[in-house]
């Protein structure tokens, strides 16, 4: 009988956990300037490459990519559709989209070693040693 009651419990837990939202965030360099999120966006749009002085390199995740899709959502405010077409277009005028990296991993990496580089992450897998300059959650 305790078993039956368990059960029920156990898998409404698992329930409720799988409904939180997920948080993620814009990392960078410790000594990076905080920009708001007009510029981000022109950043990852190529309308802008600078914050302050800085040569600003923005990095993506796959296009497939979860963590992408949530940014591209939230912070961008385009859907995958529109991004493609966008930059189908800024393809004829020499523009090129932003970096892909393979991994959160592999942002973090970047990040550390190329001043100016940003990308995005979840939130409980940023590195300690980067800044977290911007977050949203789904």
């Amino acid at each position: 009988m305790k078993k039956l009651l368990i059960l029920p419990l156990f898998t409404g837990i698992i329930f409720a956990q799988s409904l939180k939202a997920k948080e993620y965030a814009i990392v960078a360099s410790k000594d990076f300037t905080k920009p708001s999120v007009s510029q981000i966006k022109a950043l990852y749009l190529k309308k802008s490459d600078y914050v302050g002085d800085t040569k600003v390199i923005p990095l993506n995740l796959s296009a497939k990519n979860k963590i992408r899709r949530s940014f591209e959502k939230k912070v961008l405010h385009m859907s995958f559709n529109r991004l493609k077409s966008y930059w189908t277009k800024q393809h004829y005028l020499g523009h090129r989209p932003p970096i892909t990296m393979k991994s959160q991993k592999s942002i973090q990496a970047f990040i550390k070693k190329v001043d100016g580089a940003i990308g995005y992450v979840e939130l409980p897998n940023v590195d300690p040693k980067l800044q977290i300059i911007y977050k949203w959650s789904d």
